[in-house]
């Protein structure tokens, strides 16, 4: 979805950024700005700034910066579509959107009403809940026999669901209101009627411990009740409703943010009182999911806090098959930049009663021993193949493959290549045809691999050094810059091989377009008004901000429209500064001796990919 610049400015204008953190930070008065502890990284004195002139957040502590849209990016982990329009709604703007109809339009609006109605029907069951556990001895034991204090049932709203059939009906004045069903909150039998001719109507959750879900912003949207006592199901959760969805969802990702950050991974547990039990035991930073396998979406929620995810297992069958389907989740996010783990209890524990016999140092120990998603994915491959013999590892080899292309380009894809290969005792150039593969798609480095591979750059550009060009090259190259920075998603417009050029220029345009290319393969596409918190502080500000300018300069409506500068336009750009580096790497070669065996090949690929290009920069011949 993109969003016009000018709409971004005007929400930015009409947002109060001392508002939007005092939600999640307690501030206090400091001379002209607001200071507050930093939710960003753990600490005991105030160093986190909020400027009501400036309408920006700064920490002195970590460095972390920028306005109100950034600080929901951060903080809440949305993205920067939801931020705008969290914040749009807020301030009662409607976000741009010609593409839609009146009545979608309409229809999303009925949607977004439906769904703050529903988190507000169960926000009232969650502070009832809450009551009820202060007046249940029962229940105040149960938590108490497993450790838990009063504080961290306060934190994570923890609460008790009596055990009458519609305890509800004192907490909502209308029992039949169709809300209570439509949240999850109360069953229906339509095909059974009471003495008054009504559907038959029951609470869902009785008699048992609450534990609200909430979403990244702290909505209430769903619950998970634990019997007390012995009883099945042991875990009941809420249904499926507009504001909850279990495949995307994570328990204690809400109250868990700022330790992951602090803790600098998320621990993923298999529960909900794993959860509530280990942040009473010091580890803040864990998440469970809710009843359901791992999802992508989970994964993808949980890398917006974080670059290092470790799943925590039991050690035993059912432990095994979860953990596979974690795997499978991963495996497409498993860039370079990120780390993801596998921890296996011994199947005597879970990690409550783990680090109550062995301690947190422990745990601590344990969990950086886990297992590397590298490790696993070999392990999982090979699960069920006899080694030792030839249909064995053909067996691994044919199982290893959808898990090696489902990986994101990069270093850890080309080097598990080359594992794979070793533990069946081939060689790593025969996988491809095995699993089916071009030579482009197994050799070939794409997005997040920059510098990875040192032989794309020597058959590319010749000595692999960062490129010297013309500064005629250089001013195309800042049209491009200009044309990413305005909005990053004209990046994705350029092909692979541009990509690799323009990150391989002299600095500081070479560090831009890395910076560029980094950015997007992590968030997608930015207009300028995120980017430039990004890129404030990096050694190539002054030249994102100095093309800014100039482009600010021109005249009105000349500005750059990346629906109107099409891939056509920056990949003409991208071949004429191809043709710079080719024509400066040929003097080079030409400059050999004659005597070098590799002179006349290197200069016959020269010229080839030299006329090659050329052609694609000639006009098509019109009929």
């Amino acid at each position: 979805m993109a969003i016009p610049q000018t709409f971004i400015q005007e929400l930015l204008n009409r947002v109060d950024v001392v508002d939007v953190v005092g939600r999640y930070v307690q501030l206090k008065k400091g001379g002209a700005n607001l200071m507050g502890l930093c939710p960003f990284h753990g600490e005991k004195s105030p160093s986190f700034s909020v400027s009501p002139t400036k309408q920006f957040y700064h920490c002195f502590g970590c460095g972390k910066n920028g306005n109100a849209i950034g600080f929901l990016m951060e903080h809440a982990g949305m993205s920067f579509v939801e931020a705008v329009k969290d914040l749009a709604q807020q301030y009662g703007m409607q976000v741009p959107d010609d593409e839609r109809s009146p009545q979608d339009r309409e229809r999303a609006a009925e949607q977004r009403q439906k769904q703050a109605t529903l988190s507000d029907v169960l926000e009232k069951s969650a502070q009832a809940y809450a009551k009820q556990l202060k007046v249940s001895p029962r229940a105040v034991d149960y938590l108490k026999g497993r450790g838990l204090s009063g504080q961290i049932a306060k934190t994570f709203g923890l609460g008790y669901a009596p055990e009458g059939w519609r305890s509800l009906a004192s907490v909502f004045p209308d029992y039949q209101d169709p809300l209570l069903v439509e949240s999850g909150m109360v069953i229906e039998h339509e095909d059974e009627k009471g003495a008054d001719g009504l559907s038959k109507r029951y609470d869902r959750f009785r008699d048992r411990i609450m534990f609200p879900i909430r979403n990244v912003k702290g909505e209430c949207i769903g619950f998970g009740g634990r019997v007390l006592d012995k009883g099945e199901p042991k875990y009941l959760n809420s249904p499926e409703t507009p504001v909850f969805s279990k495949g995307r969802e994570l328990y204690g990702l809400f109250e868990g943010r700022t330790a992951i950050r602090v803790a600098g991974y998320a621990l993923v547990t298999e529960g909900y009182m794993d959860v509530v039990a280990l942040a009473q035991l010091g580890f803040a930073n864990a998440v469970a999911t809710l009843g359901t396998a791992c999802t992508p979406d989970h994964v993808q929620k949980l890398f917006r806090f974080t670059d290092s995810v470790v799943f925590s297992f039991d050690g035993d069958g059912a432990g095994r098959r979860a953990a596979r389907k974690a795997l499978d989740a991963a495996l497409p996010l498993a860039t370079d930049t990120r780390s993801v783990k596998f921890l296996f209890l011994p199947t005597e524990h879970d990690p409550d009663s783990f680090i109550r016999a062995n301690g947190t140092d422990a745990f601590a120990r344990f969990v950086r021993q886990a297992v590397p998603l590298s490790d696993f994915l070999v392990e999982a491959a090979a699960e069920g193949c006899d080694m030792a013999t030839m249909e064995g590892r053909s067996r691994m080899i044919v199982g290893a493959g959808p898990l090696w292309k489902a990986l994101p380009e990069g270093a850890l894809k080309r080097q598990l290549m080359s594992v794979l290969a070793e533990r069946a005792q081939l060689d790593a150039r025969d996988l491809p045809d095995l699993w089916g593969l071009s030579s482009r798609d197994s050799k070939t480095p794409l997005r997040g691999a920059r510098g990875s591979d040192s032989r794309y750059k020597q058959r590319a550009y010749g000595s692999g050094a960062r490129q010297v060009i013309k500064p005629k090259s250089i001013a195309m190259a800042e049209h491009i810059a200009l044309a990413a920075l305005r909005n990053s998603s004209a990046w994705d417009l350029l092909a692979n091989e541009d990509h690799h050029l323009l990150c391989e220029l002299q600095s500081p345009h070479g560090d831009l377009f890395s910076w560029i290319d980094t950015r997007f393969n992590e968030h997608g596409a930015e207009p300028w008004a995120v980017l430039q918190i990004g890129v404030e502080g990096q050694p190539f500000a002054e030249l994102a901000n100095r093309l800014i300018a100039l482009d600010n300069m021109q005249p009105s409506g000349q500005t750059y429209d990346i629906e109107e500068l099409g891939a056509s336009d920056l990949r003409r750009l991208a071949i004429s500064i191809h043709l710079d580096a080719i024509a400066a790497e040929i003097a080079r070669v030409s400059a050999l001796s004659s005597s070098d065996p590799e002179r006349m090949e290197r200069l016959y690929e020269l010229s080839h990919k030299q006329k090659t290009l050329l052609d694609a920069q000639r006009p098509p011949v019109q009929a």
